[in-house]
């Protein structure tokens, strides 16, 4: 369950704010014998040395240079399947005292390659027209390396497979550029895999992967934000908007984990779309009689629940009323009473 968040400034990078949140977490809930987990743009040798010092455990990810020292063993056989297209296996440890986990992902691998085939194509193109364009038209050969640098960053999944360099011919600008085909395929086996790294000397890789997988959690929290809550980025420009955009995020995310939790305590999984899906055709009728004096009785039924659904809402424990009934009520506050009507 999600127990809190902070703000920061803008313009702060994410490893300069981790020393700040584990002081604060154990400032407000105890040095419990918990586990940090963080991916791989929370971490640096300082934090680590950070967590060490004062024997904090940590699941890691690294950054994704490091799988180039381990590609023999990606060829190898002796894999750990922890998840139907999941596989993990123990690596030797580059720092004493620490657990190296070499991690495969299918899926993970099919969409690396897809993304990296997309920006690849984008980067032929755009590399294509530049030259064509240097071809038509005397350009700058400043110009010509400026909107180079923009592809580039554009592209940087895939810029790197890519020779390129900008020519000066008497003031005109010719580009020379090839795709380097080696370079592309070594990138290939690389997919789908990552490293971690814990302190923790006495789990099992998978263990290890089973914690470390539960960030997923936090990025399905941004899911439910823009989807079911369909609260989309907005440039916010004063901090009172902005914390309140946030509080509005959180407060949905510990209620859909309730709705989760819900769920799963009465046999229908970990999945509440699904049930929300079944229940959401379930509707608020208002029932128009007229009468011979004149007045209108108006009635708010609620229609019948079909036999699927009445065995998800038996299950949840809830029993619908076969009409809505509207209750008055004053509430009291700072500036008086008031009136509301439900």
């Amino acid at each position: 369950m999600p127990l809190g968040y902070e703000v920061f400034e803008g313009n702060k990078a994410d490893s300069t704010s981790v020393e700040a949140m584990v002081n604060l977490i154990e400032k407000r809930h105890g040095r419990s014998d918990r586990i940090w987990v963080m991916d791989r743009g929370m971490v640096s040798e300082k934090n680590l040395e950070f967590m060490r010092r004062e024997n904090r455990r940590y699941i890691v990810g690294t950054p994704k240079s490091l799988l180039s020292r381990h590609e023999a063993q990606l060829l190898e056989e002796d894999w750990t399947s922890v998840r139907q297209g999941v596989q993990v296996k123990m690596l030797a440890s580059e720092f004493p005292g620490e657990t190296f986990i070499l991690c495969k992902s299918h899926d993970r691998s099919q969409k690396e390659q897809a993304m990296r085939e997309l920006f690849s194509k984008r980067m032929a193109e755009g590399l294509g027209k530049l030259a064509s364009a240097c071809q038509k038209r005397k350009c700058s050969p400043a110009k010509i390396s400026e909107s180079l640098g923009r592809l580039r960053e554009r592209n940087s999944r895939a810029s790197r497979f890519y020779f390129a360099k900008v020519h000066d011919d008497h003031g005109r600008a010719r580009l020379e550029w090839r795709l380097d085909v080696q370079r592309e395929k070594h990138a290939s086996p690389l997919d789908g895999c990552y490293i971690l790294r814990s302190n923790i000397q006495d789990w099992k890789p998978q263990d290890l992967w089973q914690a470390y997988i539960h960030l997923t959690d936090a990025e399905e929290a941004f899911r439910i934000h823009k989807s079911d809550l369909r609260l989309r980025p907005v440039w916010h420009q004063k901090e009172q908007r902005i914390r309140a955009h946030i509080l509005a995020c959180f407060l949905a995310y510990v209620l859909w984990k309730t709705l989760e939790r819900l769920c799963a305590s009465a046999g229908l999984g970990d999945e509440p779309r699904r049930v929300l899906k079944e229940l959401c055709v379930i509707q608020l009728v208002d029932v128009v009689l007229p009468t011979k004096g004149g007045p209108e009785i108006r009635r708010t039924c609620i229609t019948t629940p079909t036999p699927h659904q009445r065995i998800l809402l038996n299950q949840l424990g809830l029993d619908l009323p076969t009409q809505w009934e509207q209750r008055h009520f004053l509430t009291k506050g700072d500036h008086g009473g008031g009136y509301c009507e439900m």
